[in-house]
C-alpha cells in the first residue's frame, strides 16, 4: 500500500472516530455537565463571589411607579351609580434596596439579612409633583366603619363625629400624603377608644428607609437549587394569616434572585411581603435583553383563581371575593384592603365592569420576570400590583349612602428593573463562553463530517487515474 493510500484510509478512520466521539459527547452531555458544575460552584452566597456582591447590593437601578385612580363622580357613587375613575401617573421613585446586617449562619449554609428600601422621588420621570391632589376612597374611615358596624352604640357615636367634622367616604389628599402618611382626624379621635392606635395613615407609611423584617436565606452551598431561597421571615418558617398550612408556606426567593440552570418546565416560587403570601411563576416565552438570552416567567391566572387550592386564602373561611383578587385584611391591621393585578387583569369580568375606567392589558399590567437560564440572573422584571378597598353600604353609617358593594381601585404600582449595561456585557461573555463549551461536541461532529468528505473525494480521485490507465493498456498492445 502506498503512503498516499495509507493517508487516505487514515483520514476515513479518523473521520469515523471523530463522528462517534462527537455523538457520544452530545448524548452524554459531558461538556454541558462540566459547564453546569462550574456555574453551580460559583453561584453561591459567599463572601468574594460575584453572586454575593450582586445579591447584597444590586447594581441595576430599580424604579417604583405609582398610578392613582382619581374618582370623578363621588356624589353619583353614593347614590348607587357606577364609579368612574381616571388613571393619573406615573409618580416615579428610584428605589435603593441593599441587603444590610448580613450575618452568615450554620457554617455558611444560611445567611440572615434585612432588605432596607429607600425611595427617592424622580420628578423628571413623573407626571407631576408629589403635591398633586388625588380624590379617592377614605380608607381610614372605611376601616373604622367596617370594624364597628356590628356595635351599634359605638357606630352611632362614630357616625355623629364624622358628620360633625364633615368626614365622608371619599377624601382628597396629595400623592405624598397618600403614599407616605398624613395625620387622620378620625384615627386621632379613635385613640380615645384604643390608645395604641396610630393616627397617621399612608398606603406605604413606615415603608420608606425601612425594612420588612429579617430574612434568613439558604446560600446554595448544599444545593444549587437552594440559592437565595427564604428559610425564615421574621423568625418564622411559615405565616399565620391564612387558614391552611399550604397557604401559610413561605416558598422560594424574594423575587430578586434565582438559582442557576433554569429550565422551561420549572415553576419558580417567590414570597411577597406586599401580598402576605407566596406565589409562583411559570415559563411563558423566550426573550432577549441587551443581547443576553432569557426565559420569561409570569404568574398564571390560577395563582389568584377562586379554586379549591386557594380556599385557604379566603378569610374568614368561605369568604371568597372571586378570581383575580386577594383580601389581605388579616395582614394589614384589619383594613379592608384587596390586592389584584392592575385594572383587574386576569380577574373576574365583574370587577372590570363594576368600575368605569378599567382597561386591563397584558403588556402593561402583567407581572413578568426575564431570567438568564444559565446563571439565574434577572435581566428584566416588572412587579405590578393594584391596591383596592372593599366598600359596601353600611346602614348604621349614612356616610356610605347607597353605594354598591365594590372592590374599589385606589392605585397600582409598577416596580421594575432592567439589567445595567456593564452587567449585561459581563453576562454576554459568560454566555458566549458557555456556548463554546457546550458546542464542542457539535464541532467534533462537524469536523468528522468534513474529514469524511475529504476521504470520499480523495478516494474518487485515486480511482479515476487507475480506470484511465486500464483503458489505455489494450490500445498499446495493438
Amino acid at each position: 500500500m502506498s503512503v498516499k493510500s495509507c493517508c487516505i484510509y487514515s483520514t476515513g478512520v479518523i473521520s469515523i472516530l471523530t463522528l462517534i466521539a462527537g455523538i457520544v459527547l452530545v448524548l452524554s452531555q459531558v461538556f454541558q455537565n462540566i459547564l453546569n458544575a462550574k456555574i453551580k460552584k460559583e453561584i453561591v452566597l459567599r463572601n468574594g463571589t460575584h453572586a454575593f456582591d450582586v445579591w447584597e447590593n444590586p447594581p441595576p437601578p430599580v424604579y417604583m411607579q405609582f398610578y392613582f385612580f382619581n374618582v370623578t363622580n363621588p356624589a353619583e357613587v353614593l347614590k348607587g351609580e357606577r364609579p368612574a375613575v381616571l388613571e393619573v401617573g406615573p409618580y416615579t421613585y428610584r428605589e435603593f434596596r441593599p441587603m444590610e446586617r448580613v450575618n452568615f449562619l450554620e457554617n455558611g449554609t444560611k445567611v440572615s439579612a434585612v432588605n432596607t428600601k429607600t425611595y427617592v422621588f424622580q420628578s423628571d420621570m413623573s407626571k407631576g409633583p408629589e403635591s398633586d391632589l388625588i380624590r379617592t376612597v377614605n380608607i381610614p374611615a372605611m376601616t373604622v366603619m367596617e370594624k364597628f358596624k356590628d356595635t351599634s352604640v359605638i357606630a352611632n357615636l362614630i357616625s355623629s363625629y364624622m358628620k360633625s367634622v364633615n368626614e365622608g367616604l371619599f377624601t382628597t389628599h396629595t400623592v405624598g400624603e397618600l403614599l407616605w402618611g398624613y395625620e387622620d382626624g378620625l384615627l386621632k379621635a379613635m385613640k380615645v377608644v384604643d390608645p395604641t392606635l396610630d393616627d397617621v395613615f399612608g398606603l406605604f407609611y413606615k415603608q420608606n428607609a425601612t425594612d420588612d423584617g429579617e430574612y434568613v436565606f439558604l446560600t446554595g452551598q448544599q444545593s444549587y437549587k437552594d440559592f437565595a431561597v427564604i428559610d425564615q421571615w421574621k423568625g418564622q418558617s411559615s405565616l399565620k394569616w391564612w387558614t391552611t398550612d399550604e397557604c401559610n408556606m413561605i416558598n422560594g426567593t424574594n423575587g430578586a434572585s434565582f438559582h442557576p440552570i433554569i429550565t422551561k418546565n420549572e415553576t419558580l416560587y417567590m414570597f411577597s411581603s406586599d401580598l402576605c403570601r407566596s406565589i409562583y411563576a411559570i415559563y411563558e416565552e423566550e426573550s432577549s435583553v441587551m443581547g443576553v438570552p432569557g426565559y420569561r416567567f409570569s404568574p398564571p391566572s390560577k395563582v389568584f383563581a377562586n379554586t379549591t387550592e386557594n380556599a385557604g386564602f379566603c378569610t374568614p373561611p368561605g369568604n371568597c371575593l372571586g378570581s383575580g383578587v386577594l383580601q389581605v385584611s388579616a395582614c394589614k391591621q384589619d383594613a379592608p384592603i384587596v390586592m389584584s393585578s392592575p385594572h383587574f387583569y386576569q380577574a373576574d369580568e365583574k370587577f372590570v365592569k363594576d368600575i368605569f375606567g378599567m382597561k386591563p392589558n397584558k403588556e402593561q399590567h402583567e407581572t413578568i420576570i426575564d431570567i438568564n437560564p444559565l446563571t439565574g440572573i434577572v435581566l428584566q422584571a416588572a412587579k405590578r400590583l393594584q391596591v383596592n378597598v372593599f366598600v359596601e353600604k353600611i346602614p348604621v353609617f349614612s356616610q356610605t349612602g347607597d353605594i354598591r358593594t365594590l372592590v374599589f381601585p385606589v392605585l397600582y404600582l409598577n416596580e421594575s428593573v432592567v439589567i445595567d449595561e456593564v452587567s449585561a456585557k459581563q453576562l454576554q461573555v459568560i454566555v458566549a463562553e458557555g456556548n463554546i463549551v457546550v458546542n464542542i461536541p457539535f464541532m467534533l461532529i462537524g469536523l468528522g463530517i468534513l474529514l469524511g468528505v475529504i476521504f470520499m473525494v480523495a478516494q474518487c480521485r485515486q480511482r479515476i487515474p487507475e480506470s484511465s490507465s486500464a483503458e489505455r493498456q489494450p490500445l498499446l498492445k495493438s
